[in-house]
């Protein structure tokens, strides 16, 4: 008996009890995050502005779309938990699934820190001079103060979100879907607001390419002075639009976490494709609404990027005054939330299936004989997300850019697997291959855009600090690996 069965038998199984409501929520909340709200400053508009991120975020989605009818066709042939790991594993064997999964997970468990460190944001946003949570011990990482008190509530609600996870999955979907949906409406009333006010103007989204924040700031200039380093050109328009291009894969991954929950469906796998593309759409919409709105209402925004403002906020308290701040703070609230909600159902799913099938510790796929959820899985992905409020806001371009190479490398490996699953079983439509080609082009040219620095694109490779985190990533998954070794040469 192999491995994988002897813990089927051993423990007891995941329930179906998500309905399609749950589904949707669970990929649109794990796509719309605190970046959504938070980026339009820190990323999007410096790097691209208005009209590069529109045209990357809707270059993305259409990509996505694209990937999208790969997970819709190898779902319902593979629907257990662990999504992209179990297709690789069938098409490719044990040593690609387990570079598939690790990454993947690296996907989908950075994104957990990289919300709760957003949580210190919002309550600093909204309190005013209050500073309601600057308390206690603080120290500096790369320039940002790190303090205890929002240490210890950024804590709090990871703890508390990953006990809800443990309680239940249709708990944890209920949450998802209100969390959710009042996000959407939250954002849908903010760009309302934004096309009927007269203080929102095409004339404020100049420079319309971004410009270079990094050089900006070495020659410490302001206001018209930021002009001189506008980018301009066929070239800097490329880099505009490669700068939030490049990031895409994290901004859109959620929408394939529902092959992570496939055993607890409880709707046809033929809705999976309609489910992932209005999601993603969806997503797209916020993203494009948000840097809009953000560059549309503030008169100078490249000045407020440069002190490190929170441009969107200031944007809704232009239009709306203190309702638009409320507003702010209750979307970003539930991006943030949901993403955490998500994102930990999504990390544990894909530990049990690979803890359950002998490529991660068997400790992870002990199924919680109460809750029938994976509960060790569950606590590890917590106790690593207690890292993001240690590491402090400076670390979620770090996070960003691991849930990227991550998401590129889970998405490459599922349009291969429908590649060769098609000419292995014979089915499939000339579409389908067709998209599945363009998906491995795709995520081959994310990955590139990600790794290697390419001379005179501003702002579209990692970081220094992004490369030693996966460095160290690589590292522990090297090392689960050795601690494994007798499945992987069995």
């Amino acid at each position: 008996m192999t491995v994988g069965k002897i813990m089927e038998h051993k423990n007891p199984r995941l329930t179906q009890q998500l309905s399609s409501l749950h589904v949707w929520a669970l990929a649109f909340g794990c796509i719309i995050g605190w970046g959504a709200f938070i980026n339009p400053g820190k990323k999007f508009l410096p790097n691209s502005s208005v009209y590069g991120t529109a045209i990357a975020m809707l270059l993305g989605a259409v990509v996505m779309v694209i990937l999208a009818f790969s997970y819709a066709y190898m779902v319902p042939k593979h629907p257990r938990a662990g999504g992209e790991f179990n297709f690789t594993k069938s098409c490719f064997g044990k040593i690609p699934a387990y570079i598939c999964g690790w990454f993947l997970l690296a996907a989908y468990l950075s994104n957990v820190p990289m919300n709760s460190t957003a949580i210190g944001l919002i309550v600093d946003g909204l309190d005013g001079n209050l500073d309601f949570l600057k308390f206690g011990f603080h120290y500096v990482v790369s320039g940002f103060d790190v303090w205890m008190g929002e240490m210890l509530f950024a804590m709090g609600i990871l703890i508390l979100f990953g006990i809800l996870n443990i309680w239940g999955v249709r708990k944890a979907g209920i949450v998802q879907a209100l969390l959710s949906s009042l996000l959407a409406l939250s954002v849908f009333i903010l760009t309302v607001s934004a096309i009927f006010h007269s203080k929102a103007s095409i004339i404020n989204m100049e420079p319309v390419w971004g410009f270079d924040r990094a050089a900006a700031l070495a020659a410490q200039v302001g206001g018209a002075e930021i002009s001189t380093f506008a980018k301009v050109g066929s070239l800097g328009i490329v880099s505009s639009v490669l700068a939030t291009f490049a990031i895409t894969p994290w901004a859109f991954v959620g929408f394939e976490t529902i092959p992570q929950a496939a055993e607890e469906f409880k709707v046809s796998f033929r809705k999976v494709i309609f489910i992932m593309v209005i999601a993603i759409l969806f997503g797209a919409f916020v993203y494009i609404a948000n840097n809009t709105v953000a560059a549309a209402a503030v008169v100078n925004w490249p000045e407020r990027v440069m002190a490190g403002e929170w441009v969107l906020l200031i944007a809704a308290e232009e239009l709306l005054g203190t309702f638009g701040k409320v507003l702010i703070g209750v979307a970003v609230s539930c991006a943030v939330l949901s993403g955490i909600m998500g994102f930990y159902l999504a990390s544990s799913r894909l530990m049990y299936s690979m803890g359950r099938d002998g490529y991660l510790p068997q400790i992870f796929s002990r199924i919680d004989s109460r809750h029938h959820t994976p509960r060790n899985a569950l606590v590890f992905c917590i106790l690593v997300s207690l890292s993001g409020p240690i590491l402090g806001r400076e670390a979620l371009g770090w996070f960003v850019d691991m849930s990227s190479i991550g998401a590129s490398i889970g998405f490459f490996f599922t349009a291969a697997c429908t590649y060769l699953t098609m000419r292995q079983d014979g089915d499939g439509t000339t579409f389908i291959r067709i998209m599945t080609m363009l998906g491995m082009l795709f995520s081959f040219t994310f990955v590139l855009l990600q790794l290697v620095p390419i001379p005179g694109l501003i702002g579209v490779h990692f970081g220094k600090e992004s490369y030693w985190m996966l460095v160290v990533w690589i590292t522990i998954g090297f090392v689960f690996s050795i601690h494994q070794r007798k499945y992987f040469i069995e």
